[in-house]
Protein backbone atom coordinates (compact mmCIF):
# COMPACT_ATOMS: atom_id res chain seq x y z
CA UNK A 1 0.00 0.00 0.00
CA UNK A 2 1.51 3.29 -1.02
CA UNK A 3 1.03 6.46 0.95
CA UNK A 4 1.76 10.12 0.45
CA UNK A 5 1.78 13.30 2.48
CA UNK A 6 -1.56 14.92 3.18
CA UNK A 7 -1.28 18.59 4.02
CA UNK A 8 -4.40 20.26 2.59
CA UNK A 9 -7.50 18.04 2.36
CA UNK A 10 -9.82 18.76 -0.57
CA UNK A 11 -13.57 18.87 -0.09
CA UNK A 12 -14.22 17.61 -3.58
CA UNK A 13 -12.26 14.35 -3.44
CA UNK A 14 -15.32 12.22 -4.11
CA UNK A 15 -15.99 13.88 -7.47
CA UNK A 16 -12.41 13.62 -8.73
CA UNK A 17 -11.10 10.43 -7.17
CA UNK A 18 -10.44 8.98 -10.60
CA UNK A 19 -7.63 11.50 -10.96
CA UNK A 20 -5.74 10.05 -8.03
CA UNK A 21 -3.54 7.80 -10.12
CA UNK A 22 -0.68 9.09 -8.02
CA UNK A 23 -0.25 7.37 -4.68
CA UNK A 24 -2.35 8.41 -1.72
CA UNK A 25 -3.82 11.63 -0.48
CA UNK A 26 -0.84 13.91 -0.88
CA UNK A 27 -0.39 17.64 -0.70
CA UNK A 28 0.02 17.79 -4.46
CA UNK A 29 -2.97 15.52 -4.99
CA UNK A 30 -5.13 17.68 -2.77
CA UNK A 31 -4.23 20.90 -4.55
CA UNK A 32 -4.49 19.43 -8.05
CA UNK A 33 -7.87 17.87 -7.31
CA UNK A 34 -9.13 21.09 -5.77
CA UNK A 35 -8.11 23.02 -8.87
CA UNK A 36 -9.81 20.53 -11.15
CA UNK A 37 -13.23 20.79 -9.53
CA UNK A 38 -13.61 24.36 -8.27
CA UNK A 39 -16.06 25.19 -11.05
CA UNK A 40 -18.77 23.43 -9.06
CA UNK A 41 -18.61 26.10 -6.38
CA UNK A 42 -17.14 28.97 -8.35
CA UNK A 43 -19.25 31.63 -6.65
CA UNK A 44 -18.21 30.55 -3.17
CA UNK A 45 -14.58 30.35 -4.25
CA UNK A 46 -14.64 33.86 -5.71
CA UNK A 47 -16.09 35.12 -2.44
CA UNK A 48 -13.17 33.65 -0.49
CA UNK A 49 -10.61 34.97 -2.98
CA UNK A 50 -12.18 38.44 -2.80
CA UNK A 51 -11.88 38.45 0.97
CA UNK A 52 -8.19 37.62 0.75
CA UNK A 53 -7.62 40.50 -1.68
CA UNK A 54 -9.64 42.92 0.45
CA UNK A 55 -7.69 42.11 3.61
CA UNK A 56 -4.33 42.30 1.83
CA UNK A 57 -5.20 45.73 0.40
CA UNK A 58 -6.47 46.94 3.78
CA UNK A 59 -3.19 46.06 5.46
CA UNK A 60 -0.65 46.96 2.80
CA UNK A 61 -2.25 49.26 0.23
CA UNK A 62 -3.53 48.74 -3.29
CA UNK A 63 -0.19 48.47 -5.14
CA UNK A 64 0.76 44.80 -5.65
CA UNK A 65 4.34 45.72 -6.56
CA UNK A 66 4.97 46.91 -2.99
CA UNK A 67 2.36 44.76 -1.24
CA UNK A 68 3.50 41.13 -1.56
CA UNK A 69 0.50 39.77 0.27
CA UNK A 70 -1.80 41.48 -2.21
CA UNK A 71 0.21 40.19 -5.15
CA UNK A 72 -0.06 36.61 -3.89
CA UNK A 73 -3.81 37.03 -3.39
CA UNK A 74 -4.24 38.44 -6.91
CA UNK A 75 -2.09 35.66 -8.42
CA UNK A 76 -4.21 33.03 -6.70
CA UNK A 77 -7.39 34.69 -7.93
CA UNK A 78 -6.07 34.72 -11.49
CA UNK A 79 -5.02 31.06 -11.26
CA UNK A 80 -8.64 30.28 -10.45
CA UNK A 81 -9.97 32.35 -13.39
CA UNK A 82 -11.50 35.08 -11.26
CA UNK A 83 -12.68 37.93 -13.57
CA UNK A 84 -10.56 41.07 -13.64
CA UNK A 85 -13.53 43.24 -12.60
CA UNK A 86 -13.98 41.16 -9.44
CA UNK A 87 -10.31 41.51 -8.60
CA UNK A 88 -10.27 45.27 -9.13
CA UNK A 89 -13.47 45.71 -7.13
CA UNK A 90 -11.97 43.79 -4.21
CA UNK A 91 -8.78 45.88 -4.30
CA UNK A 92 -10.80 49.10 -4.20
CA UNK A 93 -12.85 47.84 -1.26
CA UNK A 94 -9.74 46.95 0.67
CA UNK A 95 -8.05 50.25 -0.10
CA UNK A 96 -11.11 52.18 1.02
CA UNK A 97 -12.01 53.57 -2.39
CA UNK A 98 -15.39 51.90 -2.05
CA UNK A 99 -17.24 51.06 1.13
CA UNK A 100 -15.84 47.70 2.20
CA UNK A 101 -16.06 45.06 4.86
CA UNK A 102 -13.73 44.75 7.82
CA UNK A 103 -12.40 41.21 8.11
CA UNK A 104 -10.35 39.74 10.90
CA UNK A 105 -7.63 37.20 10.11
CA UNK A 106 -7.83 34.24 12.46
CA UNK A 107 -6.39 30.75 12.76
CA UNK A 108 -8.46 28.04 14.42
CA UNK A 109 -6.60 24.97 15.65
CA UNK A 110 -7.84 21.59 16.75
CA UNK A 111 -7.78 17.84 16.43
CA UNK A 112 -9.67 15.44 14.21
CA UNK A 113 -10.20 11.71 14.51
CA UNK A 114 -7.05 9.71 15.16
CA UNK A 115 -5.31 12.69 16.74
CA UNK A 116 -4.81 14.46 13.40
CA UNK A 117 -3.82 18.11 13.79
CA UNK A 118 -6.04 20.56 11.87
CA UNK A 119 -5.49 24.25 11.10
CA UNK A 120 -8.12 26.57 9.61
CA UNK A 121 -7.14 29.94 8.16
CA UNK A 122 -10.18 32.21 8.46
CA UNK A 123 -11.28 35.66 7.32
CA UNK A 124 -14.42 36.78 9.12
CA UNK A 125 -16.46 39.88 9.87
CA UNK A 126 -18.09 38.20 12.89
CA UNK A 127 -15.73 36.38 15.24
CA UNK A 128 -18.44 35.04 17.53
CA UNK A 129 -20.46 33.55 14.69
CA UNK A 130 -17.45 31.94 13.06
CA UNK A 131 -16.07 30.53 16.32
CA UNK A 132 -19.40 28.88 17.05
CA UNK A 133 -19.68 27.43 13.56
CA UNK A 134 -16.12 26.07 13.55
CA UNK A 135 -16.51 24.54 17.02
CA UNK A 136 -19.74 22.85 15.98
CA UNK A 137 -18.15 21.38 12.83
CA UNK A 138 -15.32 19.87 14.89
CA UNK A 139 -17.77 18.39 17.39
CA UNK A 140 -20.15 16.93 14.79
CA UNK A 141 -17.29 15.14 13.03
CA UNK A 142 -15.58 13.69 16.07
CA UNK A 143 -12.94 16.35 16.58
CA UNK A 144 -12.18 19.05 19.11
CA UNK A 145 -11.47 22.75 18.64
CA UNK A 146 -8.34 23.57 20.65
CA UNK A 147 -6.71 26.66 22.04
CA UNK A 148 -4.45 28.99 20.09
CA UNK A 149 -1.09 27.39 19.49
CA UNK A 150 -2.11 23.84 20.30
CA UNK A 151 -1.10 22.48 16.87
CA UNK A 152 0.28 25.48 15.00
CA UNK A 153 3.81 24.65 16.09
CA UNK A 154 3.64 21.46 14.03
CA UNK A 155 3.45 23.37 10.72
CA UNK A 156 5.80 25.62 8.78
CA UNK A 157 4.84 28.27 6.26
CA UNK A 158 6.40 27.43 2.90
CA UNK A 159 6.20 28.26 -0.77
CA UNK A 160 5.05 25.35 -2.92
CA UNK A 161 5.15 24.79 -6.69
CA UNK A 162 3.69 21.73 -8.42
CA UNK A 163 5.38 20.96 -11.74
CA UNK A 164 3.76 18.20 -13.87
CA UNK A 165 6.30 15.42 -14.45
CA UNK A 166 5.33 14.95 -18.09
CA UNK A 167 6.58 18.43 -18.98
CA UNK A 168 10.13 18.33 -17.56
CA UNK A 169 12.77 16.01 -16.15
CA UNK A 170 13.82 16.01 -12.51
CA UNK A 171 17.36 17.24 -13.16
CA UNK A 172 16.05 20.30 -14.97
CA UNK A 173 13.61 21.18 -12.20
CA UNK A 174 16.24 20.68 -9.51
CA UNK A 175 18.86 22.78 -11.25
CA UNK A 176 16.53 25.72 -11.87
CA UNK A 177 14.75 25.64 -8.52
CA UNK A 178 17.74 25.02 -6.26
CA UNK A 179 19.82 27.68 -8.00
CA UNK A 180 16.97 30.13 -7.30
CA UNK A 181 16.94 29.30 -3.60
CA UNK A 182 14.46 26.43 -3.25
CA UNK A 183 14.99 24.13 -0.26
CA UNK A 184 13.84 20.88 -1.81
CA UNK A 185 12.58 19.26 -5.01
CA UNK A 186 10.91 15.87 -4.72
CA UNK A 187 8.77 13.64 -6.92
CA UNK A 188 5.16 13.20 -5.81
CA UNK A 189 3.14 11.09 -8.21
CA UNK A 190 2.29 13.16 -11.26
CA UNK A 191 4.19 16.19 -9.93
CA UNK A 192 7.52 17.46 -8.75
CA UNK A 193 7.04 19.38 -5.51
CA UNK A 194 9.29 22.42 -5.26
CA UNK A 195 9.45 23.76 -1.70
CA UNK A 196 11.00 27.03 -0.62
CA UNK A 197 11.11 29.56 2.18
CA UNK A 198 8.35 32.18 1.72
CA UNK A 199 11.00 34.88 1.25
CA UNK A 200 12.31 32.97 -1.80
CA UNK A 201 8.89 32.47 -3.39
CA UNK A 202 9.21 35.28 -5.94
CA UNK A 203 12.75 34.29 -6.94
CA UNK A 204 11.84 30.64 -7.45
CA UNK A 205 8.70 31.53 -9.38
CA UNK A 206 10.61 33.91 -11.64
CA UNK A 207 13.30 31.29 -12.30
CA UNK A 208 10.76 28.62 -13.20
CA UNK A 209 9.02 31.00 -15.58
CA UNK A 210 12.29 32.19 -17.14
CA UNK A 211 13.36 28.61 -17.90
CA UNK A 212 9.87 27.65 -19.08
CA UNK A 213 9.30 25.15 -16.28
CA UNK A 214 5.49 25.17 -15.98
CA UNK A 215 4.06 25.14 -12.45
CA UNK A 216 0.44 24.07 -12.30
CA UNK A 217 0.18 25.40 -8.75
CA UNK A 218 2.21 28.14 -7.06
CA UNK A 219 1.18 29.16 -3.56
CA UNK A 220 2.17 29.82 0.02
CA UNK A 221 0.96 27.01 2.24
CA UNK A 222 1.64 25.16 5.49
CA UNK A 223 3.67 21.96 5.66
CA UNK A 224 3.71 19.72 8.75
CA UNK A 225 6.91 18.48 10.32
CA UNK A 226 5.35 15.06 10.94
CA UNK A 227 2.30 13.15 9.75
CA UNK A 228 -0.16 10.81 11.46
CA UNK A 229 -0.52 7.45 9.73
CA UNK A 230 -4.20 6.54 9.24
CA UNK A 231 -4.91 3.02 8.00
CA UNK A 232 -8.55 2.27 8.88
CA UNK A 233 -11.64 3.23 6.91
CA UNK A 234 -13.72 4.64 9.76
CA UNK A 235 -11.09 7.11 10.93
CA UNK A 236 -10.22 8.13 7.38
CA UNK A 237 -13.86 8.83 6.56
CA UNK A 238 -14.32 10.94 9.70
CA UNK A 239 -11.22 12.98 8.87
CA UNK A 240 -12.33 13.65 5.30
CA UNK A 241 -15.83 14.61 6.43
CA UNK A 242 -14.38 17.02 9.00
CA UNK A 243 -12.02 18.74 6.57
CA UNK A 244 -14.67 18.92 3.84
CA UNK A 245 -17.17 20.50 6.23
CA UNK A 246 -14.61 23.05 7.39
CA UNK A 247 -13.71 24.01 3.83
CA UNK A 248 -17.40 24.41 3.01
CA UNK A 249 -17.69 27.17 5.61
CA UNK A 250 -17.74 30.53 3.85
CA UNK A 251 -15.29 32.11 6.32
CA UNK A 252 -12.62 29.42 5.96
CA UNK A 253 -9.88 30.26 3.48
CA UNK A 254 -7.92 27.03 3.78
CA UNK A 255 -7.66 23.87 5.86
CA UNK A 256 -4.40 22.06 6.63
CA UNK A 257 -4.02 18.67 8.31
CA UNK A 258 -1.15 16.28 8.98
CA UNK A 259 -2.16 12.77 7.97
CA UNK A 260 -1.28 10.02 5.52
CA UNK A 261 -3.95 7.71 4.08
CA UNK A 262 -3.15 4.68 1.88
CA UNK A 263 -4.60 4.62 -1.63
CA UNK A 264 -7.18 1.90 -1.10
CA UNK A 265 -8.47 3.36 2.16
CA UNK A 266 -8.60 6.82 0.61
CA UNK A 267 -10.71 5.63 -2.27
CA UNK A 268 -13.12 3.74 -0.02
CA UNK A 269 -13.44 6.67 2.39
CA UNK A 270 -14.03 9.14 -0.43
CA UNK A 271 -16.84 6.97 -1.77
CA UNK A 272 -18.69 7.46 1.51
CA UNK A 273 -18.64 11.27 1.43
Amino acid sequence: MSKMRAFIPAKILQSKIENLQMAGHSHSANIAIRKGAVDKKRGALFGKLSRAIIVAAQHGGSDPTSNLKLRYAIDKARQNSMPRDNIERAIKKGAGENEGENYAELVYEGYGAGGVAVLCDVLTDNRNRTAGEIRKIFEVHGGNLGSTGCVGWMFERKGLFLVPVQNVNEDQVMEVALDAGAEDVRPSGKYFEVICDPTKFDAVQAALQEHKVPAEVAELTRIPANNVEISDLETSTRILKLTNALEDNEDVQSVTANYNIPDDILEAASAQL
